[in-house]
């Protein structure tokens, strides 16, 4: 997977539910347990300072009003993947659980992988933090 492009044809064909929301930017809508929980995965390019390419797969956790961000960074150390952010959604300030890839060396598996390990870790997180809420 050398560029974006690549990607959506890879996610299209996989057969996830996915909405675009820009030219390089698409949303996959998990299902988990069993159809009792979802989660919103968003996948975009990036590039780094020499303007090398990275895919950034991410996903809301929980609004940061109200949030206890020791709970939140003690759950990210035990973590091994992703990392956590304040991303803006719809002008409210959020937790997000990040990856970010470079595109070499990046194939179709990395790519699923990507998706399910942060859709299933990121609902973890938000079910931790939200009190078992499902918002995303």
């Amino acid at each position: 997977m050398r560029n974006f492009a690549a990607i959506h044809r890879h996610l299209k064909a996989s057969g996830y539910r996915m909405t675009e929301h820009d030219e390089d930017v698409v949303c996959i809508e998990l299902s988990l347990d069993n159809g009792t929980r979802h989660q919103a995965i968003f996948l975009s390019e990036l590039d780094d300072d020499d303007g090398r390419p990275y895919l950034r797969v991410s996903t809301a956790i929980a609004p940061i009003t109200g949030l206890d961000a020791k709970r939140a960074l003690a759950f990210n150390w035990q973590s091994r993947v992703g990392y956590l952010a304040i991303g803006d959604l719809d002008g409210v300030p959020h937790l997000q659980l990040c990856e970010n890839r470079p595109y070499d060396g990046l194939d179709a598996a990395e790519v699923d992988r990507l998706v399910l390990e942060i859709g299933g870790v990121g609902d973890r997180m938000e079910r931790m933090l939200s009190a078992g809420g499902d918002l995303f």
